[in-house]
This record gives structure tokens, sequence and C-alpha cells, in this order.
């Protein structure tokens, strides 16, 4: 289980970048590719979403499984790898939720880049008519 998780890590470390490369000023000569390649990523991208839902499920599954451990009822050492079993769910929730996040950024960015774009292009085509 643990390579899923580091193929959702990459997967949004890679969404990220692709954010803060569109939305950094002065790349306007990089834009132009940076949007291209971005465009024909966002449809593959698109797999992380049922992936985070079979993930969370799995977390869903593994906390509903999990034995429980009472106060008195363990030993220190259970207790521990009990506490460690909730971090590392919890920590594992953050990561599908940042996924998804910037998932939907890195659509929405792009979406609004491409039409700021054809905005001004039709500005120009309007003044070289006038």
């Amino acid at each position: 289980m643990a390579l899923e998780w580091v193929v959702l890590g990459y997967a949004a470390g890679a969404e990220a970048i692709m954010v803060l490369l569109l939305t950094i000023p002065g790349l306007s000569s990089l834009r132009k590719g940076l949007v291209a390649v971005t465009k024909n990523l966002l449809k593959p991208f698109l797999s992380i979403v049922p992936f985070c839902i079979f993930l969370l499920m799995d977390i869903y599954w593994k906390y509903e499984t999990r034995p429980s451990c009472e106060a008195e009822s363990c030993t220190p050492s259970e207790h521990l790898r009990h506490q460690k079993s909730i971090m590392k769910s919890q920590r594992n929730a953050l990561l599908i939720a940042a996924a998804l996040i910037f998932y939907w950024l890195l659509y929405s960015v792009t979406h609004l880049v491409i039409r700021i774009e054809q905005l001004n292009q039709r500005v120009e085509r309007l003044k070289n008519r006038d």
C-alpha cells in the first residue's frame, strides 16, 4: 500500500508545481507551452479523483476494522502502534485532500489562463480591425 501513497504524493507535487508555474508572473514566453502541456495532462490527472476515493475507502475500512485499544486493555507497545496507525490515517487523508484541491486548482487556473489568452487575442483583432 505504500506505493499508492507515493504515487499520490508525486501526483500532488506535480500538480502543485504546474499551478505554481502557471501563476508566476513574468513567464509569458513559456506560458503558451506550459498551458499546452497542462491542458494535455488534465485528462490523465483526472484519474486521481477515483484513485483518491479508493484510498479514502481504504482508510475508512482500516478505521472500522482496527482493534480498539482501551486504556487498560492493551500494552504500551500496542497503544503506540494504535496511535501511529491513527496518525498515518490522518496524514494520508490530508494527502488525499491536497491532491484533490491541487487538481481542482490546476483545472481552474488552466481554464482561466486559456480564457485570458482568448480574450487578449480578441482584443488584438478588434484593435487591428479599427
